[in-house]
């Protein structure tokens, strides 16, 4: 009898164990994305509250499950429960952290702070979310929406738009849904991009100053992979540059393989993150980035596409190079020789404007084939 009722007592523990880490994990995910945001909302109290319980119920399961173990297996036992910890956070915590990320204030910069004369304006997405944007008319007939990364808002592309603007283009900045100005819950995955982007791309052909069929999409890290997945998703978008963009679905972590049997972990602990995800948001899980690619090319009006790679970031350069496999001959990838993420602009700016511009001269073309520029709009 008591050796039953010890075996019922470590079955408990280890379930009581279990959910503590799962708590914990969910609590660091709402808790650490919020630290230095001036408002931090209810989320953090909760996520708080679940990193404390968590945090004391896992330690308490695992004292209680340590005594019923010889000591000479505590070697084992001590790193065996690190792992299931850190694999905890891994997959709950990031799951967690992109379906209820922190909400990104759009700060004090302005369009006007580079010299843009910038309309502030609402685009309303087909699920009913109005989406705030800047928007700048260009005077070439051809138009970009430009997509800032997760935990960002539009603010931090407002040099983008100012390269694009100095050639002619009209430009569109959008505060992704959850982000700035814009309404609605966020998703730092970017699932929410098809739906986003062509909400914008639906002001954008409805612009005096626009030709529907030069319509182009330019993001960055989230927003690049949100650019690729509109791509794949409305035919109406032309062109796309994509700096930093390496995954938003399990599927995309292909390229990981490159890693041996890591790679090969790495992948199944994404797949468990983008399942939590998946579970913990209304968000549609979008196709995958190679697929969107492939789709965006077959619908008889190829979508040329410039990724943009960090020379410092080496997922990104392998992402690149596996994306554009989906889609050969019409996908460029450029890489900003020590750069960070994100950073192309930053650290090569000549080279940033010479390589986007030319490409979206060539992309955007009137229907005369001359390429858009101020001179020839």
């Amino acid at each position: 009898m008591p050796r039953e009722t010890r075996r019922v007592g470590g079955s408990q523990a280890a379930a009581i164990g279990v959910l503590g880490l799962v708590a914990f994990a969910a609590g660091v995910g709402l808790v650490v994305p919020r630290l230095g945001v001036s408002a931090p909302g209810a989320g953090a109290w909760w996520g708080a509250v679940l990193l404390v319980t968590g945090a004391v119920a896992a330690c308490w399961a695992g004292l209680r499950l340590l005594r019923g173990v010889r000591r000479k297996w505590w070697l084992v036992a001590v790193p065996g429960f690190l792992v299931v910890a850190c694999l905890s956070l891994w997959t709950v915590g990031q799951g967690v952290a992109a379906s209820f990320p922190a909400h990104a204030d759009l700060g004090a910069r302005t369009p006007a702070d580079v010299g843009l004369a910038a309309t502030a304006v609402t685009v309303k997405t087909s699920d009913g979310v109005d989406l705030a944007a800047w928007w700048v008319p260009g005077d070439n007939r051809a138009a970009v929406v430009v997509l800032h990364g997760a935990g960002s808002t539009r603010s931090a592309v407002i040099d983008h738009a100012k390269v694009l603007s100095s050639d002619g283009y009209g430009v569109l900045l959008v505060d992704a849904r959850g982000h700035g100005e814009s309404k609605g819950r966020g998703m730092d995955f970017g699932w929410y991009g098809e739906r986003d982007v062509a909400a914008a791309v639906d002001f954008l052909v409805h612009q005096s100053t626009v030709d529907p069929d030069r319509v182009g999409v330019l993001g960055l890290s989230m927003g690049g992979e949100e650019a690729i997945g509109a791509a794949g998703n409305d035919p109406r978008v032309r062109a796309v540059v994509a700096e930093g963009a390496t995954n938003r679905v399990a599927a995309d972590k292909g390229y990981l393989a490159a890693y041996g049997l890591r790679g090969h972990l790495q992948q199944g602990i994404d797949r468990m993150t983008y399942a939590v995800a998946d579970l913990l948001t209304d968000a549609p899980q979008p196709r995958s980035l190679r697929s969107s690619l492939a789709r965006a090319q077959a619908d008889g009006t190829p979508t040329p596409v410039l990724l943009i790679v960090a020379g410092s970031v080496e997922t990104e350069r392998l992402a690149a190079d596996y994306l554009a496999a989906a889609a050969p001959g019409t996908v460029q990838v450029w890489t900003v020789p020590d750069a960070t993420h994100t950073k192309g602009l930053r650290v090569d700016p000549a080279g940033w404007r010479h390589r986007v511009l030319d490409f979206l001269g060539g992309a955007l073309r009137r229907s005369d084939g001359v390429a858009p520029s101020r001179a020839q709009g």
